[in-house]
């Protein structure tokens, strides 16, 4: 019987149980993946508590790395034992073992390790799409970061220092500062005693930065807001502090701004478009310009703690469970 965790019903992490499932055999267009580390990504506690609807009972995470144990019919995209990554597909990658869709497997190269890849493979596709596709950088823009030594923000300062890119980012403590600069983020705003929006002006000689990369929401929408230059972008990829709801008027008097709310989905869909992001990725892991390595590991049976330490901000950078 393989191990995985479950929720019966939304709430807080101690809904997240650990249970022995049944898992067969792959069938057409599946493969069937033995797990090394499962990532835990913030917007599981989204489906753990129901901000984002999805049938119970229910498996968890959509984000892990390991080797391919057997395929079904019709499957070309993998092969047995091949090492891979995911990123989408259905919810239960809180598991030692599963059956995938193929069609989402991303095989590993050669000098990208599991421990690596598993740190990197959510986290690095998302600062990809948000970098390269929803505002696409070119280098020499002065951008503003939140959550700059999370999981995926220490991945976008090593991406920004790739690209050039001037990069602001904010953290909650001067401990995280200084992870954050360690990374590559050029200008670090301490919000707990400093205004971000003045801040980033001062940075900026009062112009204000064309771009803001938000994923904390309710708490740090006005101060993103007043952070644009005129006509700047919103890109509004997370809600960590609650739900943003945004009047039109006041993009119009804030300076024509625009706003877009991104998915991983329609971004990384189709395959083709996911293994370009993964290539791109994965070729600045190689020529050593991102590194990343999980910062907390905790055993999959663990799960509800970690999901405790990600929700007080007690983590930085990658978590991971190791089934």
């Amino acid at each position: 019987m393989a191990q995985a965790i479950r929720i019966h019903e939304t709430g807080g992490p101690d809904v997240l149980r650990l249970e022995a499932v049944e898992v067969g055999d792959p069938g057409p267009g599946q493969a069937r993946v033995r797990h090394s580390y499962v990532a835990v990504n913030f917007i599981d506690i989204y489906f753990r508590t129901g901000r984002y609807p999805m049938p119970l009972p229910n498996g968890l995470g959509s984000d892990a790395v390991g080797v391919v144990e057997a395929v079904g019919a019709g499957v070309t995209e993998v092969k047995v034992g091949d090492r891979v990554g995911y990123l989408l597909g259905p919810q239960g990658a809180y598991s030692d073992v599963r059956v995938m869709p193929a069609e989402v497997l991303i095989p590993l190269p050669d000098g990208v390790s599991d421990r690596t890849a598993s740190a990197l493979m959510m986290k690095g596709m998302t600062a990809q799409y948000l970098f390269r596709q929803v505002y696409p950088l070119k280098g020499g823009e002065t951008i503003l970061y939140h959550a700059a030594a999370g999981g995926v923000g220490l991945v976008a300062c090593q991406w920004a220092k790739a690209l050039g890119v001037h990069m602001i980012g904010t953290v909650s403590t001067d401990e995280k500062a200084e992870i954050a600069r360690a990374h590559g983020c050029e200008h670090v705003i301490v919000t707990s005693r400093e205004d971000i929006a003045q801040r980033v002006r001062e940075i900026t000689d009062g112009q204000g930065v064309p771009v803001v990369y938000d994923s904390v929401g309710k708490d740090t929408l006005m101060a993103s807001l007043d952070s644009l230059r005129p006509r700047g972008t919103l890109v509004s990829n997370g809600t960590s502090s609650g739900p943003v709801v945004v009047d039109s008027t006041l993009l119009a008097v804030k300076g024509s701004l625009w706003m877009t709310r991104p998915a991983m989905v329609h971004y990384a869909t189709p395959r083709s478009h996911m293994l370009d992001m993964a290539q791109e990725l994965f070729d600045l892991v190689l020529a050593g310009k991102i590194q990343g390595e999980p910062n907390q590991s905790f055993a999959l049976a663990d799960a509800a703690e970690a999901h405790r330490a990600l929700e007080s901000r007690r983590t930085v950078g990658a978590t991971v469970l190791v089934p």
